[in-house]
């Protein structure tokens, strides 16, 4: 980790102008939007996810209450 730690502003703009010259600006627009959604929907399948956890739970606990009050 110590590379990244010598890199100051200078040194990174030069890093994104050789992108920006490699890919082009259009290329790396749709890089990121394609990344955007990406996360997007991770973690729109993770609290789903969760919630289903959650909802399985909720109908796991009342069913359990009912055998200890018989």
């Amino acid at each position: 980790m110590l590379v990244f730690q010598s890199l100051g502003a200078p040194e990174l703009l030069i890093i994104l102008a050789i992108v920006v010259v490699l890919f082009g600006a259009t290329r790396i627009g749709d890089i990121g939007k394609g990344f955007g959604r990406g996360i997007r929907e991770f973690r729109r399948e993770l609290k789903e996810g969760q919630d289903e956890d959650k909802h399985e739970t909720d109908e796991k606990e009342p069913a359990a209450t009912d055998d200890k009050k018989r």
